[in-house]
């Protein structure tokens, strides 16, 4: 439960409401705006905190209820195979619109900043600039139905973060990647998209190790990604990166030979000790070096006797995978919402970056 105190605020400006302390210890200003033929959401800001305001919207657990299991970090439902995004957007709960409404300040019309409002609650989601267009979800969805269509791909789970603001599908492919004979890796093409101007959309491949449902990083020099930005040609561009889609199975088998590599890969306990340094290297200018210690010893903790570590201890799969399992169960990063976003963008997707390229670098000697 976060706690509201009575303080004044900075802004003079500004109608302030109260200060707003998380759970996290993370302290926000809590204003008001007044949103046009919305006007149950309503203040008076200034420019300056408007331009704060993207970054001061509390972020809260959905109120919706879930259907169903939710795998992925109690996030998300999972899906039976759905043959459309229409029908998959409707089991997930995230058939809803989103539109822009003009915003006021003062006595004015703010010309150039506009809210993001969920039509069936009302929900404002973010602040956003004119050229901005939202995305539907079905629209967003219907990328994939060729895929589904075609048998290639199934609708796997799907989830709302927050009150709405980002969505989230995966869709499985068919077949997987067997790494060291019986080390299992399902096929995923993730796809999200935000409703506060916050990020683009995205669809990039996401591999998961069943044995311990470990995140993978695709890291195929940017390949494996695409990024489409909230714009009046954006629906156009989702339609140009279907190609993507063609490449996917492509892109796999570069995954399976990079990973069976790894798998193939023995490293020493020095060796592996030297990986764990180069990823988490001193930094003497950090207040807290025992946080440094910590996470190394999580890391090699992991790599002796973590889930599946049987089935790769002793290789550089098994090096890298600790470091997946570690940002994806272990790493400290807020709430549920928080942690997957870490877990697919955020500072775990690049500290499993790193962990790659360094595990690139120690095996090109693999043959």
């Amino acid at each position: 439960m976060s706690e509201h105190t009575n303080q004044p605020g900075s802004d003079s400006d500004a109608k302030f409401l109260g200060w707003q302390k998380t759970l996290s210890g993370e302290i926000f200003p809590l204003f008001n705006i007044t949103v046009a033929e919305h006007p149950s959401y309503r203040s008076t800001v200034s420019d300056a905190t408007l331009r704060r305001l993207r970054l001061r919207i509390p972020r809260t657990p959905s109120p919706y209820p879930e259907i169903g299991p939710s795998p992925w970090h109690n996030l998300g439902i999972e899906l039976n195979h759905p043959k459309t995004a229409r029908e998959a957007i409707e089991i997930a709960g995230l058939d809803y619109t989103i539109v822009k409404r003009p915003i006021e300040l003062k006595t004015e019309l703010k010309q150039d900043a506009y809210a993001t409002v969920r039509t069936d609650t009302g929900d404002v989601l973010g602040i956003v600039g004119k050229s901005y267009e939202p995305i539907q979800n079905r629209d967003a969805f219907a990328f994939f139905d060729a895929l589904v269509d075609e048998q290639e791909a199934v609708y796997d789970t799907a989830g709302v973060l927050g009150l709405g603001e980002s969505i989230w599908i995966l869709v499985k492919l068919p077949g997987y990647i067997k790494v060291n004979g019986n080390d299992i890796v399902n096929k995923y093409l993730l796809l999200t998209n935000s409703h506060d101007g916050s990020s683009h959309i995205r669809v990039k491949l996401t591999p998961i190790r069943v044995v311990c449902n470990n995140t993978l990083t695709s890291a195929l020099q940017g390949a494996g990604e695409v990024q489409i930005n909230h714009t009046s040609n954006a629906l156009r561009d989702l339609e140009q990166a279907g190609t993507m889609l063609g490449l996917s199975n492509s892109l796999y088998e570069q995954l399976d030979v990079m990973f069976n590599c790894m798998a193939t890969k023995k490293i020493t306990e020095e060796q592996l000790r030297e990986y764990v340094q180069a990823l988490v290297p001193d930094n003497e200018e950090a207040e807290n070096s025992a946080r440094i210690e910590n996470i190394r010893s999580s890391v090699l903790q992991l790599h002796d006797s973590g889930r599946g570590a049987h089935l790769s201890r002793g290789t550089l799969w098994g090096a890298f995978n600790s470091v997946t399992e570690y940002t994806d169960h272990m790493m400290s990063g807020g709430d549920s919402t928080t942690r997957l976003n870490s877990i697919w963008f955020g500072r775990g997707e690049q500290l499993k970056l790193k962990a790659f390229h360094l595990a690139e670098r120690m095996m090109r000697a693999c043959t």
